[in-house]
């Protein structure tokens, strides 16, 4: 089966938002937009959106 392709999209955030998932995503060793997919993901499942 292929491998699905990401999407990219653009996403505006404030200074310090961004700042603190910067902080936030080294401290768990991913990248802002690792981090920012990780959190989404687990959203995702939490509200049975997603399996």
């Amino acid at each position: 089966m292929a491998k699905q392709q990401k999407k990219s999209f653009v996403l505006r955030l404030q200074p310090d938002m961004y700042d603190a998932l910067e902080k936030w995503a080294a401290d768990e060793f991913r990248s802002v937009n690792g981090q920012i997919e990780y959190l989404l993901h687990q959203e995702l499942k939490k509200s049975k959106r997603i399996k």
